[in-house]
């Protein structure tokens, strides 16, 4: 795709248009989100963990889960992935990312979908990013379930926003009905329900603990192999652990 020849006043209108932004996006020398709260996000977190990723990727094909305005999405295209496809479910954000991607020249299909209809792609993906969704879903295990069954095949890039301690107990594998003294201890895996907002956000459902997130990876399905940083994780896809248990939908016939 070549790039599209807007000047830098051009580009600020369609910005201004196209606003708010979460992602805080360079479009040629013009910022999308200048002011954001956290800073040059996501673009200051990127760049703590983005040495776990292949500075290569051709001939990979990669799908970016609630890909927002499409940061990690181009910078998968950058790499020179062959496919790239962001889902979000928000049209609002889809336009910002086609957007973006149209000013950078960089070929990404967006389609509008949730993490509960990946199945009805029909399609695997070598690397899955899942970033920054998981609380926002009303059944996160029912998410990396529907992943691992239907669109993962190597690599999942998986971040939550975490709260708790970052300790992690060791957990038995079972626990007789009496024994309850564990789920009083901090580093048990935790995943608290948010009945209302949290930060202001109704659509923050959950926040997990480390302990939690990284059960939840292990149940799923996913092996984690890196934690460069503390909220983010590059796991591999592996059997499930409960192999004979649910699956929801029923498992892929593909």
């Amino acid at each position: 795709m070549t790039r599209a020849l807007l000047t830098r006043e051009e580009i600020r209108r369609r910005i201004d248009a196209l606003g708010p932004w979460f992602h805080n996006l360079d479009l040629n020398g013009v910022p999308t989100a200048p002011t954001h709260f956290l800073g040059d996000y996501p673009n200051v977190k990127w760049r703590r963990f983005a040495g776990i990723i292949p500075d290569r990727l051709d001939g990979k094909s990669v799908l970016d889960i609630g890909c927002n305005a499409g940061f990690y999405a181009m910078e998968m295209k950058r790499r020179g992935a062959e496919r790239v496809l962001g889902l979000d479910t928000d049209e609002e954000y889809l336009a910002q990312a086609r957007f973006a991607a149209e000013v950078n020249g960089l070929r990404i299909e967006f389609r509008q979908m949730s993490t509960y209809d990946v199945g009805q792609l029909r399609e695997k993906f070598d690397l899955v990013i899942f970033m920054g969704v998981l609380y926002h879903l009303r059944h996160p295990l029912l998410a990396l379930d529907l992943i691992h069954e239907h669109v993962a095949t190597d690599l999942l890039l998986f971040q939550s926003m975490q709260r708790g301690t970052s300790h992690v107990d060791t957990i038995d594998k079972n626990y007789d009905f009496w024994t309850t003294d564990q789920f009083d201890s901090a580093g048990y895996p935790k995943l608290h329900f948010i009945e209302h907002k949290y930060a202001d956000d109704p659509t923050n459902w959950w926040v997990p603990n480390r302990a939690c997130v990284e059960a939840m990876l292990r149940s799923a399905g996913f092996a984690i192999t890196a934690h460069p940083e503390e909220e983010v994780y590059l796991c591999r896809r592996t059997d499930r652990p409960q192999i004979d248990g649910p699956v929801y939908p029923s498992r892929s016939t593909s």
